[in-house]
């Protein structure tokens, strides 16, 4: 089953986001590796711990802080912030680690607390401090939320790029991860709870925001490289699309070119020429008939023409709808002599002369005449808009095969004006050495 564009970005960029997760915690991950395989070795028989401990009865002098009395007699300081946090009182029995006095003459100072009036003493209890993997868990669920949520920003573009709406982006990711940065999960260093950084008191903790700034580059990074690698794609697409299109609109043009109705029409006017005995006129209407559908035939796969030889064609063309018309269709042919030999695609004129004559008026008392011009390096045809009383259907694939056709070969547009009295058409030509 393919997944819709939509949700393949999605599962992608989860991907990627998966990805940059695990990167950016690889050293997390691997001290996690290293301290379980370290807990899971035996320690060997003949290893001993070795610590400096004392074990006594806890005193606490009238001013708060307080000695932990050994039997013979000796003492260890423990300060009153420490008792308060511990939660040992006057009286308790308390084995603990010694640690070495502020003053050369002090008296040694109570460390980690081990036992509490017979009982292991579990600091758990202080607080409710997260393991390890819970650590772990969370540092890869918020990387990957950071990713994926720029990647999301970002990789949105392709569907309509432009390197402004990119750079737009871009700042909408940094500010949606500047945000998230405060939002960044943190352990507090006095309870061990787990907190958001900007509640932690260390906004500025240079290994979070070592590891957010690489999740943020590595993210933006990707997603540069992925709206590039959309684009070619999309263009290659658009290609093959275009390639598709000229295929249909080759065919579309030859069926519309060599219609029955057409062939019919031409027959009727040949038929008119030989009963009313115009042997000359038959004779030319033949000649030009033939020479039409052989230019149809042998240049409806070609792309592009030389100027004259489409004039050629033009010519003979609307011959046929002369003899129909008879002295009321005209052509107005006025082509520069340095265009001759310029280039375009062919069988242009024809869809231009065969709109002009199927959706006008043609009458002895309105004559109507066909423009056939050069301008500014263009192809200009134009004919006056004289509607018939019942219009003939119009589907508009002439104008837009002619259009795309025009967009495929050329890589330029043709500029169709209609103002209500005149229809114009322009066409950009190529010089010979463009072609």
């Amino acid at each position: 089953m393919k997944l819709q564009p939509k949700y393949a970005d999605l599962v992608l960029n989860l991907l990627v986001a998966v990805v940059i997760s695990l990167v950016v915690n690889f050293s997390y991950v691997l001290l996690m590796l290293v301290d379980v395989n370290s807990e899971s070795q035996s320690r060997p028989a003949n290893q001993k711990a070795i610590r400096c401990r004392a074990e006594g009865v806890l005193k606490v002098h009238p001013d708060g802080y307080g000695y932990l009395i050994y039997e013979n007699g000796d003492s260890v300081y423990v300060p009153t912030q420490r008792m308060r946090w511990l939660g040992i009182s006057s009286g308790d029995r308390v084995v603990a680690d010694l640690m070495p006095p502020r003053h050369k003459k002090g008296h040694p100072i109570m460390g980690e607390l081990l036992w509490h009036n017979g009982k292991k003493f579990d600091y758990g209890r202080l607080y409710t401090a997260p393991s390890k993997m819970t650590e772990l868990l969370l540092q890869l669920f918020y990387y990957l939320v950071v990713s994926f949520v720029i990647l999301s920003i970002l990789t949105s573009v392709r569907r309509n790029y432009t390197v402004a709406r990119f750079i737009r982006r871009c700042l909408w990711a940094c500010l949606a991860a500047a945000v998230l940065y405060c939002l960044a999960p943190v352990t507090e260093w006095r309870t061990g709870r787990i907190t958001f950084n900007f509640m932690g008191g260390r906004m500025f903790d240079y290994l979070l925001l070592l590891k957010c700034t690489f999740a943020v580059v590595a993210s933006l990074l990707y997603g540069r490289i992925y709206v590039l690698i959309s684009q070619r794609q999309a263009v290659v697409v658009e290609n093959e699309r275009l390639k598709n299109e000229n295929l249909t609109t080759r065919y579309n043009m030859l069926v519309g070119q060599i219609n029955p109705h057409f062939f019919f029409n031409s027959l009727n006017s040949l038929a008119m020429l030989v009963r009313e005995k115009h042997d000359e006129k038959a004779l030319t209407y033949i000649d030009q008939l033939s020479y039409t559908f052989r230019y149809i035939l042998q240049n409806g796969q070609s792309t592009l023409m030389p100027l004259d030889e489409e004039l050629k064609f033009a010519e003979a063309y609307g011959y046929l709808f002369k003899i129909r018309y008879a002295d009321k269709l005209f052509f107005d042919v006025d082509v520069d002599p340095k265009y001759l030999k310029w280039q375009l695609p062919a069988l242009s004129l024809q869809p231009l002369i065969g709109n002009a004559v199927k959706h006008n008026t043609i009458t002895r008392s309105r004559p109507f005449h066909i423009s056939i011009r050069t301008e500014d390096d263009c192809l200009v045809v134009s004919n006056p808009k004289i509607p018939k009383l019942e219009a003939e259907p119009s589907t508009g694939i002439g104008l837009e095969n002619l259009r795309n056709r025009w967009l495929l070969i050329t890589g330029h547009t043709i500029e169709i004006l209609d103002d209500g009295k005149t229809f114009t058409v322009r066409m950009p030509l190529l010089k010979p050495s463009e072609a």
